[in-house]
């Protein structure tokens, strides 16, 4: 899959702010969660958790959605675009229990819908190949440039871990996964070169 340049992401996130719709609230969702397109098109109003100490999506199996897995079921704090496009699902909810309805029903999440309709969107935006399940590649990449711990970043984004010992405990706390994800918003390619260079 390939990768989107952290430039063109910093545009589309404009770009959804600009045209504040429910299919660029998904759009700009994902760009700072790394969640995969049916998990977020699959949440319920009451899975966006706002008024915690920390603002967080609380990702869990629906009768309409499933995870991937057992381990798919995970807590990603909001920040930067992602903060954003939570706000703006929940201020504009009426009576749907779904944040997304365009996409989800008592049927089921329709996630190659939403894929076709974004990707159209997007194609302009970002380089040849690059698609909505791009943003979620790009997030790894992103977290470690500003030197996420390893197993953080799998936790954040339900990857495969390295080890068998990272698999023991109760891993990172809210708090501290969005001190990371927060790095993310004052990083630029020009950052990590001074690091680069300051580092032995």
């Amino acid at each position: 899959m390939s990768f989107i340049p952290l430039e063109n992401i910093r545009q589309i996130q404009k770009d959804c702010r600009q045209a504040d719709d429910e299919a660029r609230w998904l759009v700009a969702l994902i760009s700072d969660t790394g969640m995969r397109l049916s998990e977020a098109a699959g949440l319920h109003i009451d899975d966006i958790k706002l008024d915690e100490e920390v603002p967080h999506i609380d990702l869990k199996p629906h009768a309409w959605r499933g995870l991937k897995t057992k381990g798919s079921q995970r807590q990603i704090p909001l920040v930067g675009a992602s903060l954003w496009a939570a706000r703006r699902v929940k201020e504009t909810s009426a009576t749907s229990p779904y944040a997304f309805p365009r996409y989800t029903s008592v049927k089921g999440t329709n996630a190659n819908s939403a894929s076709a309709a974004i990707n159209k969107w997007l194609k302009p935006r970002v380089p040849e190949g690059c698609v909505i399940h791009s943003f979620r590649h790009s997030l790894r990449d992103r977290l470690r440039a500003v030197q996420c711990p390893s197993d953080m970043i799998d936790q954040i984004g339900e990857w495969a871990t390295a080890g068998v010992g990272q698999a023991y405990g109760e891993g990172y706390n809210l708090k501290s996964v969005r001190y990371c994800l927060e790095k993310l918003e004052y990083w630029s390619p020009q950052s990590l070169k001074l690091l680069g260079e300051l580092t032995p």
